[in-house]
């Protein structure tokens, strides 16, 4: 491939932005957490720096010539990482056995495969993190999805730090005028992405949805956002079902179930928006529909919109509709935004039930940045089509929640899935040289919710269909198998070089257990003397968020999947466990009472090693850790109300959720996959070496702060590569 293909990619940005519709003007409120920039103003400026591109790109390149600035040197020119979430080396193995991945079995037989050593904890934010930044978690501080605020003990998201004000337009004097709603995002992941380093040497990045990228950094290349990016609403991924079936409650978590009357062939389903930034009180904005049922019950029709405005849009049942563009307008003034959402019909006799994907920030008119440059997702939009952009964007929810069932489910993966190829193909075709990274969620996805059929006993099998998703997780592999075999077709192999890597494995996850409702039964955990209780056992329980627990008397509590905060004096708002011997002795004691904790059910113990986080990790974030971390063994996790700081009588319950596989236990149990088309230096690999092993194999210097080593050439230290 030519060189001088390289400028096509700001070109065709620039005429992206110009085929673009009116830019979204709107304010959108923070929803669970979150705020929205004006996409506007964003927009505005992306334009000015497409056509900066446009114009100072001759200069560049001559400069470039002149000074060697960029020029990638030796054998290989560009490094392509591909990364399944999720892919487990036990399965991978297995299916390569089979005769189901023949592409990575030949990569295996003559390049390299190997386990990949995930991080602690094994979670997707902490390890691809990792993967990034080259340093472990206490380096680059991102423990789990969420956190508790040691200020008021509620939950926090990790990755992300929202701020939210005013700012006027125009000042004279002390007086401001034409106020508007500001809002501020900021990364809270630390350490420097190793594409950044490459930047600053002008090597040339294209990073498609690598997990903790949001919100967008600035580096020399360009960037879609993957894990963490809101919904349009400001949620983790809000989905809307409408129903006549009267049996069915609202959710435990994830979405909204909305009761529907029918009238004839007819329903009304609204579709709520995010709120409304004209008014002065949180009021969602609305955009009406009307469903027709059609053909005998085997199609629908929904008209979207009022009246000026609508969009029809027919489907069949059991169908996904395509991405369907949603505007939403303020009560008053002109502000509006737009949003992506699919629609898919579950059924239309005995009961209706309609089910809408969460509303997706429009990647072709965005209401806050989502890529660098902003305007990259514009261009994506514009020459492939409309695409997902929720970081979490297959909707494990909704099939947790059982609105829809597993081919919904699947059918949906394998969308999103083709979105992403289509993606990586580009990247391919306008980065010649540089780096390319993209990473597919579907693998991860699938594991979680197919996980249970391939074990006939597992406790979430109960009830549920056992044959239509029985081959499903070596389906996807199979699916990964290919794009693999298509993407050798595409690339060089004496200019390029491959790596496939995953950021941990997947096992069953069984059985649940609840933390708090241990700790409250060892006494390190204190209930309020109002708290609800339970008649039956006599035992005080707490509600989701650690409501009812008493500060002032708690040692020690549970938040999220990773492990137990020690309600330290030096940390948290009412800590009473003073730091030196009154901490080392509490951690030491739930440690030890902890690792020899026995299931009633199985007879055996859970824990295969409960670690202090202040002799797993010497970084200088260790202090905003949980103190200690669980290493479960196969099969358990923290219970899901464990996970949201809540205290049920029991400590075990079983796991009856679709969510069915699960990865949150010692990483010695879960390690990923590392795959490469090259021989590497080492029988054990680590996710922090590929960052490392990227700056070096373009001959830029290594950070003396990264922990991972190369992977090629002669084994090295640390300390002779930087």
């Amino acid at each position: 491939m030519k060189r001088t293909r390289r400028p096509l990619l700001p070109l065709a940005v620039l005429i992206a932005w110009l085929a673009a519709p009116d830019p979204a003007m709107a304010y959108i409120g923070p929803g669970a957490g979150f705020a929205f920039l004006s996409g506007g103003l964003v927009l505005l400026g992306s334009v000015f720096i497409a056509l900066g591109v446009m114009l100072i790109f001759p200069l560049k390149m001559a400069l470039r010539f002149l000074t060697g600035a960029g020029r990638v040197k030796g054998e290989t020119k560009r490094l392509i990482i591909v990364g399944f979430d999720g892919m487990d080396p036990r399965l991978a193995q297995r299916f390569m056995d089979e005769g189901r991945m023949p592409n990575m079995a030949k990569i295996a037989e003559q390049g390299s495969f190997r386990p990949l050593s995930s991080s602690y904890p094994s979670m997707s934010p902490v390890a691809w993190s990792s993967f990034s930044t080259g340093v472990d978690a206490s380096r680059h501080n991102i423990f789990d999805f969420i956190t508790r605020d040691p200020c008021t003990y509620l939950p926090v998201l990790s990755s992300t730090e929202i701020t939210q004000g005013e700012k006027a337009l125009l000042k004279i004097g002390k007086k401001e005028f034409f106020k508007r709603p500001t809002s501020g995002i900021r990364l809270l992941r630390k350490g420097t992405p190793w594409w950044k380093t490459l930047g600053d040497k002008k090597i040339f990045s294209n990073i498609i949805r690598v997990p903790i990228t949001f919100p967008p950094e600035k580096f020399h290349g360009v960037g879609l956002s993957g894990m963490c990016v809101p919904d349009l609403k400001g949620t983790q991924g809000s989905f809307t079902f409408w129903t006549s079936d009267t049996a069915l409650t609202g959710p435990d978590a994830g979405g909204d179930v909305l009761l529907v009357g029918r009238s004839g062939d007819t329903f009304r389903c609204p579709i709520t928006g995010p709120p409304d930034p004209s008014q002065s009180t949180v009021t969602p904005m609305r955009i009406p529909m009307r469903v027709d049922v059609l053909e005998e019950s085997k199609r629908l029709r929904l008209t979207i919109g009022g009246k000026g405005d609508q969009q029809v849009v027919e489907l069949g049942v059991k169908d996904y509709s395509e991405w369907i563009t949603l505007e939403f307008k303020a009560a008053k003034g002109k502000a509006k935004v737009t949003g992506l959402a699919r629609f898919y019909c579950m059924g239309t006799d005995p009961e209706f039930g309609l089910y809408m994907t969460p509303i997706q920030i429009d990647p072709s008119n965005p209401a806050m940045p989502i890529s660098h440059p902003t305007v990259y997702s514009i261009y994506l939009a514009k020459k492939l089509g409309p695409f997902a952009t929720l970081g979490l964007a297959e909707d494990t929810w909704a099939l947790n929640e059982r609105v829809i069932d597993e081919e919904a489910f699947w059918k949906q993966s394998l969308n999103i899935w083709e979105e992403r190829r289509l993606q990586l193909f580009d990247a391919l075709e306008t980065t010649p040289q540089g780096s390319v990274v993209c990473v597919f969620d579907g693998t991860d996805r699938v594991s979680h919710m197919f996980h249970r059929y391939l074990e006939p006993d597992h406790p979430a099998n109960e009830g549920k269909d056992m044959e239509w998703g029985k081959d499903k997780i070596g389906e996807i592999y199979n699916t990964a198998d290919n794009l693999i075999g298509e993407l050798q077709q595409k690339i060089n192999p004496k200019r390029d070089r491959l790596v496939i890597i995953s950021d941990h494995g997947f096992c069953q996850f069984k059985r649940g257990v609840n933390l708090n409702a241990w700790l409250r039964d060892e006494g390190f955990l204190v209930l309020k003397s109002d708290a609800p209780l339970d008649e039956e056992s006599g035992k005080q329980l707490s509600r989701d968020w650690l409501q009812d627990v008493d500060w002032s008397k708690t040692k020690a509590f549970s938040l999220g999947l990773t492990g137990i905060f020690i309600n330290r004096k030096a940390r948290e708002r009412d800590g009473i466990v003073e730091e030196g011997d009154d901490l080392a002795a509490v951690k030491a004691d739930i440690a030890g009472k902890l690792s020899k904790l026995v299931d009633p059910k199985s007879g055996e113990e859970i824990f295969r090693e409960v670690f202090d986080a202040e002799k797993v990790f010497t970084g200088p974030y260790v202090f905003q850790a949980p103190d200690l971390f669980m290493g479960y063994k196969r099969g358990y996790r923290n219970s899901w109300d464990c996970a949201t700081g809540s205290c049920p009588v029991e400590v075990f319950s079983d796991n009856t959720k679709s969510w069915s596989g699960d990865h949150c236990i010692d990483p010695r149990e879960v390690p990923g996959v590392f795959f490469s088309d090259r021989k590497i230096n080492t029988d054990t690999p680590d996710l922090m070496d590929l960052g490392p092993t990227a700056l070096d194999m373009f001959g830029v210097k290594i950070p003396k702060y990264m922990q991972g080593k190369p992977l090629f050439g002669p084994a090295a230290t640390q300390e002779t590569k930087a």
